[in-house]
């Protein structure tokens, strides 16, 4: 079993929940903060154990029940990476609408409405801690729910869009949080959130050295089209280490994607 050298405290562990009808303080977990905007913002970092609490009120904000085919009208999606197959693990050939496909033929599993944006590279899912890109990152990710984590090569920005779950359908969704693995720079990973090209804001994640960092965003008000990940202030890469194993760069990669059903956006 790998060892994670860190400890996490309850003086350490960060927890934030803003709702903009709150006054603005100085904690504030985000910048772009669209104060006119109403919005519920979960944001956590610390040890597995330290997050999950704030983790379930996000799944409760999201929807309370978890959907595994279509046809759903309300409710949530999850995605945690551990049902991709074999064939499609430890390659850098992860198809980019896996979780979004409305072939018929395909498994519900694959029917969840969430499609990556091809910018000209490739995503990886892994069970190596993406030891076998870079020897050193055996020590330095950890995944939440075991085994697999999630990184877009060549590209420290992820964007994703929506589907209805099972068609083509364009979509829309109003919740939406994803789970970093090792988040050592407090200005380097965040999530912003688009209702067509208008951004709704962006929203940082807390620090959590070789631990997990949650963000998760609810706009009652407003239609969720696209959203933009960036994990770290670069990708990951071949002699490239975090500056926890003696490098320059804060590399941070993802795990567990939950947003509420996707609903048609006409």
């Amino acid at each position: 079993m790998k060892k994670v050298f860190c400890k996490f405290t309850a003086a350490s562990l960060m927890v934030t929940v803003f709702v903009t009808s709150c006054k603005k303080d100085d904690d504030t977990p985000y910048v772009n903060p669209q104060p006119t905007i109403n919005k519920v913002v979960v944001s956590v970092s610390g040890d597995s154990a330290g997050i999950v609490t704030k983790l379930n009120e996000f799944r409760t904000l999201a929807g309370d029940v978890l959907n595994t085919a279509p046809g759903a009208t309300g409710g949530r999606r999850e995605v945690n990476w551990d049902g991709v197959p074999s064939t499609l693990t430890n390659t850098n050939n992860f198809p980019f609408d896996f979780f979004g496909s409305f072939d018929a033929a395909s498994p519900n599993g694959r029917k969840r409405g969430l499609i990556y944006q091809n910018t000209g590279t490739s995503f990886r899912v892994d069970t190596t801690d993406f030891a076998e890109i870079e020897p050193t990152y055996a020590s330095q990710f950890e995944p939440f729910s075991r085994r697999r984590l999630f990184v877009y090569l060549g590209n420290n920005v992820t964007e994703v869009t929506f589907k209805v779950p099972g068609t083509n359908t364009d979509a829309f969704i109003k919740s939406f949080g994803v789970i970093f693995s090792d988040v050592d720079d407090a200005n380097s990973t965040s999530v912003e959130y688009f209702n067509g090209t208008k951004s709704l804001g962006v929203f940082p994640a807390k620090v959590a050295s070789q631990g997990f960092s949650f963000v998760g965003v609810n706009f009652p008000d407003e239609k969720v089209t696209k959203v933009k990940i960036t994990s770290g202030n670069n990708a990951l890469g071949t002699g490239i280490k975090d500056i926890t194993n003696g490098g320059t760069k804060d590399l941070v990669v993802m795990d567990d994607f939950i947003y509420d059903e996707p609903k048609p956006l006409n």
